[in-house]
């Protein structure tokens, strides 16, 4: 089901976050990647997380039926927003799946409200961009000021996908990522790249005290996968995982994220 109507505290800067509320049992809150959304990032994990367990799946500002927001975007402002509506959905604690900006969101969330979580997935996640993330995420932007969506529809699928499944991928799966329709890119893209150019998590990582699994894209364009294995090695305690996948595993290599992620949550009695 759709929760649209979450209360919003006075001091909060964000609109309140559409989401999907969805199966009962322990809380899991997804944090989907920039330029993306729920449907597009955990439409495919969501059923297996929701036999099990109470999912909130918010979207972003400018992502799904989420408004864009009237400013810049802000970690802490969107963290706050993530955890108002886990709040608001019932979830007293819960634990975050974060995949690219997720992650970081992620991380934010276990530091500014360590009462809340109960452990950490971090998927192709990254502390502080490096400077190819960031030239590609500029690309982006200048597209997108540009209204060019053909070109940037090459240059998400060349920063996404990994060599090898982009190679093998049929014509009619490439034909549908490369199409240029402006709906298929979410309103408020430009704004949640800024964002990702803006990030600097490091000073969290010592301070979690939660369970928490990295799990690394091997052959992603987009995040080196040393990014995830900072995150590994800064994060007390962390388990580190790996996948033969580019920068969208929900896309190249679903089962087997599953599997990591249901195996962690399981083992930890999460």
């Amino acid at each position: 089901m759709r929760n649209d109507t979450a209360p919003l505290s006075p001091h909060r800067p964000l609109p309140p976050l559409s989401a999907t509320v969805t199966g009962s049992g322990p809380g899991i809150v997804l944090a989907h990647g920039a330029t993306g959304s729920i449907d597009d990032n955990y439409a495919r994990l969501l059923p297996a997380l929701a036999a099990g367990h109470t999912v909130v799946a918010p979207d972003y500002p400018g992502s799904g039926r989420t408004p864009r927001a009237a400013g810049p975007l802000t970690l802490d402002g969107l963290t706050d927003a993530v955890v108002d509506g886990a709040v608001a959905a019932g979830l007293e604690t819960f634990t975050l799946v974060g995949y690219s900006l997720g992650a970081a969101v992620a991380v934010r969330t276990a530091t500014r409200y360590p009462q809340h979580v109960s452990g950490l997935v971090l998927t192709a996640g990254l502390a502080v961009p490096d400077r190819r993330t960031d030239l590609w995420l500029a690309l982006w932007q200048r597209l997108l000021a540009q209204d060019d969506y053909t070109a940037l529809a090459l240059a998400r699928t060349l920063s996404g996908w990994s060599p090898g499944r982009l190679r093998d991928l049929p014509h009619d799966d490439l034909d549908a990522l490369l199409d240029p329709c402006p709906e298929l890119v979410p309103d408020g893209s430009a704004d949640q790249a800024a964002l990702v150019r803006s990030l600097d998590v490091r000073a969290d990582l010592p301070g979690i005290a939660v369970p928490t699994l990295v799990i690394a894209t091997l052959h992603d364009q987009l995040v080196d996968p040393a990014h995830s294995r900072y995150l590994a090695d800064h994060i007390p305690g962390a388990q580190y995982a790996e996948l033969a996948a580019g920068h969208v595993p929900m896309h190249e290599c679903p089962e087997e994220w599953e599997r990591l992620i249901t195996g962690f949550l399981a083992a930890h009695g999460l």
